[in-house]
């Protein structure tokens, strides 16, 4: 239809198209905040809001918070005892390997009055191993506390994970319900707009304030497809696939009762006779029409170039006809003649 257009108007028409695209976005940016912070209508859910016994895990958490700081510091005990154990295990070794070179050259030499000297070296080596012994009890006691404590750390863990994963269970029924509503919340405010929108585009599309009106069916329909659809619920994917087919049957049950009642009021038109079927045709949608090489009144394809058409064959509708003042063969839709500028008459052929 643009190409029927006056340079002027064409230019007109994209501006207020514009003007609808700016609109859109506005309401689109107006909506995508209100929409986001629907949201914190409710409040944040936690877990602790759903444990059953209350005192009780707290309790058991101030346990486990107790041991872990009792069993840090029996890591760093058993550590130290550990270290003493491995310095007492290496002087015990040094000592008796001293003691057994020492004592191989007491049977060498086979002297006795290194005897005392003897008794004096075996009571010290008999001392270090009295003290690797004594680091080795430490270190096996550390042991023992610190997995006395991690049991205990490991049973409280384990009694308190049994009323976290009931609170849980709990918690995931409550969000599932939030989002429920949050849904709802969204779906009350989208599908008023829709409802407009769609009452718009068959009431008021094409009527004066069609700017805005554009640019509300534009914010509807992206507040429904990206505010409303994404946030549908799935249980598994069959909600969206419901939600598809009913979307997918309405959309389908509007667009075929508009072509069947636009096929029969195009039948009652080209039962019409030709006069007052041109009445109806306006100027620039005949134009429209005939620069996409279609006939004006039943929209079928006519080889406009063959100048002995002058009649649709389709619908009998009068295409060209003979100017008045020059006989020059014009189109019947023309309001004044290309050849002499006269302006056109009964628009019949003679």
């Amino acid at each position: 239809m643009s190409k029927a257009l006056r340079l002027s108007e064409r230019w007109y028409r994209f501006g207020l198209w514009l003007v609808a695209v700016a609109f859109a976005s506005f309401l689109i940016g107006l909506g995508s905040d209100v929409v986001a912070n629907l949201p914190h209508v409710e409040r944040d859910l936690a877990l602790d809001d759903f444990i059953a016994d209350r005192p009780a895990v707290d309790a058991l958490r101030s346990e486990i918070r107790v041991a872990e700081g009792s069993a840090a510091k029996a890591r760093e005990a058993h550590e130290q005892a550990q270290l003493k154990l491995d310095s007492a295990r290496s002087d015990a070794a040094t000592a008796g390997e001293t003691f057994d070179n020492w004592l191989a050259t007491r049977h060498a030499t086979q002297r006795p009055e290194q005897d005392a000297e003897l008794i004096a070296r075996s009571a010290a080596l008999d001392k270090l191993k009295a003290a690797e012994r004594a680091a080795l009890a430490d270190v096996q006691a550390q042991q023992q506390a610190l997995l006395d404590i991690e049991q205990g750390v490991a049973h409280s863990r384990q009694r308190l994970a049994e009323f976290e994963d009931e609170a849980r269970e709990r918690l995931w029924d409550a969000q599932r319900d939030q989002e429920l509503r949050v849904f709802g919340y969204r779906l009350a405010l989208t599908l008023p707009l829709l409802a407009v929108a769609g009452w718009l585009f068959a009431r008021k599309r094409k009527s004066t304030w069609w700017p805005f009106v554009w640019g509300f069916i534009y914010f509807a329909l992206f507040a429904f497809f990206f505010e409303l659809v994404p946030y549908l619920p799935s249980y598994g994917g069959w909600i969206r696939s419901v939600v598809g087919i009913v979307v997918t049957v309405l959309v389908g049950r509007y667009a075929i009762i508009a072509l069947n009642r636009y096929l029969e009021k195009q039948k009652q038109a080209e039962a019409l006779p030709d006069v007052e079927r041109r009445k109806e045709l306006s100027y620039d949608t005949a134009l429209a029409r005939l620069g996409k090489k279609v006939c004006p009144g039943c929209e079928r394809a006519v080889d406009l170039s063959d100048p002995a058409i002058d009649y649709c064959p389709h619908c009998g509708i009068c295409l060209f006809d003979h100017c008045s003042a020059c006989n020059e063969r014009k189109s019947a839709f023309a309001r004044f003649c290309h050849a002499c500028g006269a302006l056109a008459g009964q628009h019949a052929k003679d």
